[in-house]
């Protein structure tokens, strides 16, 4: 393989952009909201530049209504922190280290103590199995010396070239250890390898990392040919992309936390896939943007309400649109009349005697 040199002199200041970003918040997070996420890394690598709600908002043809929703936004995923006055004003924004999704940080101490019971505990009764999925969630480093003796085979050497051509560019040596790592550790076959590689590419990610998760889930998937890589990725997008685009999400895969409540309709509550556009037809009409929480509400509403078909739904607006009526019904039979009349003491007459009275002049 021919090698080449990359010289760098430009000399413009770059950005640089965390790889935890790219692979797991910019994915899920509104276009608008990631580009404050830039201006913000931008900003805070240039002493020159002076940051304010106004000056986001005019560099953006935005308002800084939208500024404060994308800060708001960027807090609640834990990546920035903000500080407010009295007023609501924001007076402080704290960039903080990026971290897995989910992933519990350790405190030192805590981590100590762990790899000091990991050290003194009996060992697990758990199956081999079940021990390597879970060493397998973070892939180790190879040996220099098992590296190179993997790369003198030609089955490998044919891997990492083709891999190159997918991804467009030279493989690190960290990228070649988590190539290696499937290969050598989870006994991943070239052929699974590489189909790895086309179908991370295919869904728009060169990311390696992206790589990594995709190959761990199909190791405890338990795949282990092309077959059944094709076959999971098939159920895959059958089951959630069709989801996705009923909420007009395009372009991206779903996060953890999406695939958990798409599972959770589909399984536990046993819902179609017609019945779930429904309910991200109405999330959307509702709250003009995808929200699974929102969907979550209706379609746990109509879990309990024993839907199972588009029908029994019109026959639940039906009835809902009945129910307003009599409500509005009896509130206005409920209201009293308003008569200004009423304000005056009503007389009361003896009609006969006025009568007698009158024939007796």
């Amino acid at each position: 393989m021919h090698t080449f040199t990359l010289q760098d002199e430009r000399v413009s200041q770059a950005t640089a952009v965390p790889d935890l970003f790219l692979d797991y918040y910019m994915p899920s997070a509104n276009g608008e909201f990631v580009k404050v996420y830039l201006y913000l890394l931008r900003a805070a690598g240039c002493r020159e530049v002076s940051v304010s709600l106004s000056s986001i908002a005019d560099f953006f043809f935005c308002t800084e209504t939208d500024v404060v929703r994308a800060l708001k936004y960027w807090e609640k995923t834990g990546i920035l922190a903000l500080s407010f006055d009295a007023g609501g004003i924001v007076t402080n924004i704290r960039l903080l280290p990026l971290k897995v999704p989910g992933q519990v940080q350790t405190a030192p101490k805590q981590e100590a103590a762990l790899k000091t019971a990991a050290v003194t505990t009996e060992p697990s009764s758990a199956s081999p199995k079940t021990v390597l999925a879970k060493e397998a969630l973070k892939p180790k480093q190879l040996s220099s010396s098992r590296i190179q003796a993997l790369k003198e085979n030609e089955e490998i050497r044919q891997l990492l070239f083709l891999s190159e051509q997918y991804l467009g560019r030279t493989l690190s040596p960290a990228d070649v250890n988590r190539l290696l790592y499937f290969y050598d550790e989870l006994h991943f076959s070239a052929e699974l390898l590489e189909y790895l590689v086309e179908y991370c590419v295919s869904k728009g990610s060169t990311s390696l990392h992206y790589l990594e998760k995709v190959g761990i889930a199909w190791h405890e998937a338990g795949i282990t040919t092309v077959e059944m890589a094709k076959q999971e990725t098939t159920t895959y997008n059958r089951k959630y992309f069709p989801i996705l685009k009923a909420f007009g999400i395009r372009n991206r895969n779903p996060i953890p936390k999406e695939i958990a409540d798409m599972d959770r309709w589909l399984n536990d509550y046993g819902f179609s896939q017609e019945l779930i556009a429904e309910a991200c037809a109405r999330t959307i009409a509702q709250t003009g943007q995808p929200s699974f929480s929102y969907a979550e509400g209706i379609l746990s509403k109509w879990k309990s309400q024993n839907v199972r078909s588009l029908q029994d739904i019109q026959a639940l607006d039906e009835q809902h649109r009945k129910n307003q009526k009599t409500a509005s019904r009896d509130s206005s039979s409920q209201k009293p009349v308003s008569n200004r009349f009423n304000n005056f003491h009503q007389r009361e007459y003896d009609y006969e005697k006025l009568e007698q009275q009158l024939l007796n002049q």
